[in-house]
């Protein structure tokens, strides 16, 4: 099996794919979009995706993809983001000047970047992998993980993150599921009427259900001003009869409602 990961090697997406699926080939991309079109176009059997982080939220290019995306979630991993400031050995805190990462990582250690080296240029690059690669000065340094460490960089010992509890939800996504197995979450994407009330509805449907919402996250939608896209996850077993009749409820109720995956 072939699955595709936010590259290059060393990323945190590849950390979760060593977890979902140790046996797979692992096959880096340059971007999430990469990622997922690799697994829709059948060069790879799946792709890993970050969905939601316990600092920022819904990691909203992925929603985006997701919403119409023939891929389906079959399993999900969280692991935990431990942030360091990686810049060479023999360098100083205070001879940093530039700071490369991806957006995401960027926008978990804001504090620090603000409060600690405010004059440091931050710039966003595809991956925090990609961004240890980016050192090649004294001056320069990265956001990532202990795993890119290698021969002549160190970490800053303090603490980075703007809160130590980050951990990041990902999802394994495949085409097609032949058989799903007995789960724990749902994932749905919903798009109601446009009208007063419309989401209280499906939310008294879920509540009728007796269905514990885990996730909730809204996106605008692009080809229509005002309207939005609900993005809910709920505990229960896909092959419950009882959620079934839920999303099923749900599904007749809503202008649209799609399945993201089981898990």
């Amino acid at each position: 099996m072939k699955v595709g990961y936010l590259g290059p090697e060393g990323s945190y997406s590849q950390l979760a794919c060593r977890r979902l699926c140790p046996q797979a080939q692992h096959v880096p991309y340059p971007n999430f979009h990469a990622a997922h079109a690799s697994a829709v176009r059948g060069e790879t059997d799946a792709c890993v995706l970050p969905i939601e982080n316990s600092l920022q939220g819904g990691v909203l290019q992925n929603l985006d993809l997701l919403k119409e995306s023939p891929l389906v979630a079959t399993d999900s991993y969280t692991l935990r983001i431990e942030h360091k400031l990686i810049y060479p050995e023999g360098s100083k805190l205070s001879d940093v000047r530039r700071v490369y990462s991806h957006d995401q990582a960027i926008g978990q250690c804001s504090k620090f970047l603000l409060e600690v080296i405010p004059d440091a240029e931050v710039i966003a690059v595809e991956s925090t992998a990609k961004g240890v690669g980016m050192i090649r000065l004294p001056s320069d340094a990265c956001i990532g993980g202990s795993q890119l460490l290698r021969e002549g960089l160190t970490a800053y010992e303090g603490e980075i993150a703007d809160d130590p509890n980050n951990f990041t939800q990902f999802l394994f996504l495949q085409r097609g599921c032949d058989s799903w197995r007995h789960t724990e979450r749902i994932f749905v994407v919903a798009v109601c009427e446009n009208r007063p009330g419309s989401l209280a509805g499906l939310l008294n449907i879920m509540a009728g259900h007796g269905l514990d919402m885990t996730k909730n996250e809204s996106r605008p939608m692009k080809q229509c001003h005002g309207g939005y896209s609900l993005y809910i996850e709920i505990k229960g077993d896909y092959l419950s009869e009882d959620i079934r009749d839920a999303l099923e409820e749900m599904e007749r109720y809503c202008r649209r409602l799609k399945m993201i995956g089981a898990y």
